[in-house]
Formats: structure tokens, C-alpha cells, sequence
């Protein structure tokens, strides 16, 4: 075996293989898309329900927030189906 087979052998070698890069981009992916929704839901429901920022949440921003949150999240769930039962039909 020349060099050039023995140095392309070893780099073949020491690097992951597809499946290992397609499960590190899509846990990447799943974290930035849930750093997303956070953010979304965070910037979104905090302004809808807390009108005067104190130290603390009334009961009354504390369940706005919470329902605000469960809307969110179903409506999210809701796109999310059809978008993936829109995908299957193609």
C-alpha cells in the first residue's frame, strides 16, 4: 500500500460515518428549534400577559402565561401534524 492509500485508509477510518453526522445535525437542529419555541413563547405570552413587570407574577399573570403556553403549544402541535400529514400526501 503507497502513502497516499495508507493516509486516506487512516482518515477514513478515524471519521464518523453518515449516520453519526445525520444524528448530530438533527439533535442540533432539535435544540435550536426548541431554544426557538421557548424564546418564542417566552417573548410572546410575557407580553400579552404581564403589563407591569414587578418582582413577582399575580395569580391572574401567572395563569395567563400558563394558558398562553398550553396555546402555543397546541397550535404548534396542530401546524406541526399538518404540515408532516401535507408531506405524506405528496
Amino acid at each position: 500500500m503507497d502513502s497516499f492509500s495508507s493516509a486516506s485508509s487512516s482518515m477514513s477510518d478515524s471519521m464518523p460515518s453518515n449516520d453519526v453526522v445525520m444524528d448530530q445535525v438533527k439533535q442540533q437542529l432539535a435544540h435550536a428549534y426548541a431554544e426557538e419555541f421557548f424564546a418564542t413563547v417566552r417573548d410572546k405570552c410575557f407580553a400579552k400577559c404581564v403589563t407591569k413587570p414587578g418582582s413577582s407574577l399575580s395569580n391572574s399573570e401567572s395563569s395567563c402565561i400558563s394558558r398562553c403556553v398550553d396555546r402555543y403549544i397546541e397550535a404548534t402541535g396542530v401546524v406541526s401534524r399538518a404540515v408532516v400529514s401535507g408531506l405524506s400526501r405528496q
